[in-house]
């Protein structure tokens, strides 16, 4: 059987780290919403007792070290079922090491689509505990839509579904190393904490304006992207509701209320930055496109 599916990228529309967890993983506060760029993962199951995995992109690693890799392993230790064999390829829009979970986003779908092959009786909270295993955005990737995530990132609750209709996301050329972005928190002097109260109330409310006012993170106070300040600057200039940038970085993005200006917007942006996408907010992270028996 294959089974090929759209693995949705995330933004964060609020990041805060309130401090370490007692297995020194920090403890964040994110509200996240997947959204429509999005990579193909195609999953089959073979008869050969091998993983193979391969990938558009080739600077990705396709052993051990990739998500998608280590989803199989977590999936079949869970439920205790053989490994017949796997067969995986990933065709990659989300760019990676962005800040958008494009390597979450892959593993979740693996796991959905093993679900989908060999166990489709397992529940979503079994398949939160499979992704937990082995990447703390992936439970969230999973299920998608408009969550709070908590703890490590793989705690998770249910959001009424925000409907943002013109999002633009930039990458810049640079990156960033998450593990040095947080060693940046830690070493940081002072940080300014985001209203977690007002924003979680205004997405309870349904209050866009004020959602918009208060999308923050708390990466951007010491983690320096020099492009950032020219992406937001074009972004305001084109009426953006809020410009932030998602996760650890380097990616930013815009919501705008109007689809002229996010046009407009995107088309200047591009000229600028190659990778540059406009898109729409989604209302799940996994969505199987067709079942091959």
């Amino acid at each position: 059987m294959k089974v090929t599916l759209k693995a949705y990228a995330k933004i964060n529309l609020l990041l805060d780290i309130l401090g370490l967890l007692d297995n020194g993983y920090h403890n964040l506060y994110m509200l996240m919403q997947s959204i429509g760029l999005f990579d193909v993962v195609s999953v089959e199951s073979t008869d050969d007792e091998k993983i193979q995995l391969t990938c558009s992109v080739s600077d990705i690693p396709i052993d051990q070290k990739n998500i998608a890799f280590k989803a199989v392993k977590a999936f079949f230790d869970y439920t205790g079922l053989k490994n017949p064999g796997i067969k995986i390829h990933i065709e990659k829009n989300i760019p990676h090491a962005a800040g958008l979970a494009g390597g979450s986003a892959d593993g979740a779908a693996v796991v959905t689509a093993l679900k989908t092959i060999f166990s489709p009786d397992l529940s979503d909270r079994e398949i939160v505990e499979i992704c937990t295993r082995f990447g703390s955005d992936v439970p969230f990737c999973a299920l998608g839509g408009t969550m709070l995530a908590q703890g490590s990132g793989t705690i998770l609750s249910y959001m009424p579904q925000l409907d943002l209709k013109n999002i633009i996301v930039v990458k810049p050329d640079c990156s960033v190393s998450t593990g040095e972005a947080y060693s940046a928190f830690d070493t940081a002097s002072h940080i300014r904490h985001p209203d977690r109260n007002g924003i979680f109330q205004s997405v309870i409310d349904g209050d866009y304006e004020k959602l918009f006012s208060l999308v923050d993170n708390v990466f951007e106070q010491f983690i320096d992207v020099p492009e950032r300040i020219t992406i937001k600057a074009i972004m305001r200039k084109h009426s953006a509701k809020c410009a932030c940038m998602s996760g650890s970085g380097p990616s930013v993005f815009g919501v705008f209320e109007n689809e002229k200006d996010a046009e407009s917007c995107y088309n200047e942006l591009k000229k600028q930055f190659e990778r540059t996408y406009l898109c729409s907010s989604k209302k799940c992270g996994i969505e199987i496109i067709s079942v091959e028996k």
